[in-house]
């Protein structure tokens, strides 16, 4: 079987925080990333840790809607808003849709704890764009 263009390959970054995807789909990414490994000097979960995971389901379900169009998605915005630590055990990201368009998409990104505790809100906008041919 063929693998959708669009399927999910951690890079470098992902593995080493290490995230794994539940779910994909233009509309919606979950992926995992434990505490353990991704501290900072304090103990908890770092903040910085956060806005990579946010930023990877956000930017997968972007590429997922672009790549329906021909186009490939590139960053423009992020943000993100820590609300509480995460201290130990698994975190959850869940990037969900607020706007597919045609040259943009905006996802909303929530990050919680395995007590469904929120720990981060992130919003994640990319600009949807023609691929780039060899030389150019």
């Amino acid at each position: 079987m063929q693998q959708e263009p669009w399927k999910i390959q951690l890079g470098e970054l992902d593995k080493k925080l290490g995230v794994v995807v539940l779910e994909e789909s233009a509309e919606k990414v979950v992926a995992t990333m434990p505490v353990a490994g991704n501290t900072q000097s304090f103990g908890l979960l770092h903040g910085g840790a956060m806005a990579c995971l946010a930023e990877a389901v956000g930017s997968w379900a972007a590429v997922i809607h672009a790549s329906t169009l021909g186009k490939v998605a590139v960053g423009v915005d992020i943000n993100a808003t820590h609300h509480a630590s995460g201290r130990e055990g698994l975190v959850t990201a869940t990037a969900t849709v607020l706007k597919l368009g045609k040259t943009l998409c905006s996802h909303e990104i929530v990050i919680t704890d395995e007590e469904e505790r929120r720990l981060c809100t992130a919003r994640i906008t990319n600009a949807l764009v023609s691929p780039r041919t060899e030389g150019k």
